[in-house]
């Protein structure tokens, strides 16, 4: 009996040494960081929720737009010039395709009117298809003028100022080592004959 009563006080000592101020102060404490971590996740997690949906509000406006540019860019209109860009043509000279001519009104030999294109860094006229010599034929009048055409001899092949042979696109008449373009066509004639000429160079690409 003495020894139960002994039992119950140590053990209610114990309980009262477990329920100490500090003990109590630590519950305390405990119990007010719970309810601050409860109130930091309760307000920051809408925060970072409205910052994942202003996110994805920006990709997704950035990809229509995108959108939108390349399908304005795959619509443009058929106006607009394909392929490569050429720059103008100088003063006097006249743009064809990707070159540019100058058709001279002076008279000289076929020698002469070669040096006077070289020394603007072109070639007497080479044409490359008939849109390019129905061009030359359209712009030259009624005056027959010489063309980059010329051959050593009648039993030579006709090559061209850039030294490219000419690939008989256009037969040409005469027994001459010289070319040049009249109303019917391409004739050839002597070096030392006096005709106008026609200039021709490649524009630039921009």
């Amino acid at each position: 009996m003495r020894a139960a009563k002994s039992e119950e006080a140590s053990m209610g000592m114990l309980k009262t040494d477990l329920i100490t101020p500090n003990s109590l102060q630590e519950v305390k404490t405990g119990t007010k960081l719970q309810g601050k971590c409860l109130r930091i996740i309760s307000v920051e997690s809408p925060v970072k929720l409205y910052c994942c949906y202003g996110v994805m509000a920006v990709l997704f406006a950035a990809v229509l737009s995108l959108s939108v540019a390349l399908k304005l860019r795959k619509w443009r209109p058929v106006t607009e010039k394909c392929g490569p860009c050429y720059d103008t043509c100088p003063k006097d000279w006249i743009g064809f395709g990707s070159k540019c001519f100058h058709f001279y009104e002076d008279m000289i030999n076929w020698t002469s009117s070669q040096t006077s294109c070289m020394e603007l860094e072109a070639h007497l006229a080479i044409f490359e298809s008939i849109e390019e010599l129905n061009f030359l034929k359209r712009h030259k009048g009624p005056s027959d003028h010489w063309i980059g055409l010329h051959r050593t001899s009648p039993e030579q092949h006709w090559m061209w100022t850039d030294n490219t042979q000419y690939n008989n696109m256009v037969p040409i008449r005469g027994q001459g080592e010289c070319g040049y373009l009249n109303d019917i066509g391409i004739s050839s004639a002597r070096d030392y004959t006096h005709r106008r000429w026609i200039c021709s160079k490649y524009k630039r690409h921009i």
